[in-house]
């Protein structure tokens, strides 16, 4: 009790978090069942019959089943490996500049496009490759004699385009962070290397990068945990929502979403849920797995 009554102010701090942690994590837990159920609006959650494994069979038939997982994947494992190249580049960049002003400058600058709307982002886009008035069929093409493309035709464009968004819009946030593992190295480490007679680059190849390892592993394998999942304006909203780019850039949730706008059935956005998630939770654990056999210190578990 002694103990209790000393700790009871941080108890009661605790409240708020426990109650927001329940509610936005453990109560949504029970709709799991509606991925096993023939969901009926009438009938409620409840009441509404069991039809077994049906919802999940939608996911896995017809000819989209191959072409959505591996769009879903591959744009995934690209937007990982670039984006840790590129978010690493920019924050060993943003610290080698030497003044502070201009730092918080360049911080600014590079996170404003990730604090943008999606749906901003895809007529900035359009602005671009836009085939009546876009900047490059009218501007930039015209003037070096190359004949207009209809962007939004021409699919085998559009791998290169939604990366280079992806990109744009998601390095600012994690340069920023890797940024933050950067500055908390020990100076005295760069001096010890200065003394040795190493270069900036080989600073950077042996101090800053060894440094940045677990920040790199953590986030890696939590961006492995949702590479099932696509961020679903890229994919259906940059491009326009157009039906001959559908082979490069249908994905899970959008195939889901265009399902669920014909058929509005419930259970099938669930089941889609459901087995995302746990594919993710199963790469985590491999990802996780391998990096103990190969270095122990820096796997999550």
């Amino acid at each position: 009790m002694k103990k209790f009554k000393k700790f009871l102010p941080l108890y009661i701090m605790l409240i708020p978090g426990i109650a927001y942690l329940i509610c936005n994590n453990y109560i949504p837990l029970l709709g799991l069942q509606l991925a096993f159920k023939k969901f009926s609006y009438a009938k409620g959650m409840w009441d509404s019959p069991w039809n077994g494994f049906d919802n999940f069979s939608f996911l896995f038939r017809g000819n989209d089943a191959f072409l959505m997982f591996r769009n879903t994947i591959l744009y995934n494992a690209a937007f990982i490996v670039l984006g840790t190249i590129l978010a690493i580049t920019v924050a060993i960049m943003l610290n080698n500049v030497r003044s502070k002003k201009a730092k918080k400058i360049y911080q600014t600058v590079i996170l404003i496009p990730y604090l943008i709307s999606i749906v901003i982002v895809s007529y900035i886009v359009f602005g671009f490759l836009s085939a009546d008035s876009g900047f490059l069929n009218n501007k930039l093409f015209g003037l070096l004699g190359i004949e207009p493309i209809s962007w939004y035709v021409e699919k085998k464009y559009w791998p290169g385009i939604l990366t280079l968004v992806h990109l744009w819009k998601g390095f600012g946030y994690s340069s920023i962070i890797y940024y933050s593992t950067i500055i908390g190295i020990d100076p005295t480490l760069y001096e010890a290397a200065a003394v040795d007679g190493a270069t900036r680059w080989r600073q950077t190849l042996h101090v800053t990068l060894p440094s940045l390892k677990p920040t790199i592993i953590t986030l890696t394998l939590m961006n492995i945990g949702r590479i099932m999942f696509s961020d679903f304006g890229l994919f259906y909203q940059v491009p326009m929502n157009s039906g001959p780019l559908m082979d490069v850039t249908q994905t899970i949730d959008t195939y889901v979403y265009r399902a669920l706008m014909v058929n509005a059935q419930v259970g099938k956005s669930a089941a889609s849920g459901l087995v995302q998630s746990i594919l993710g939770f199963i790469l985590v654990l491999t990802s996780n797995m391998i990096i103990t056999k190969i270095d122990r210190e820096n796997a999550l578990f």
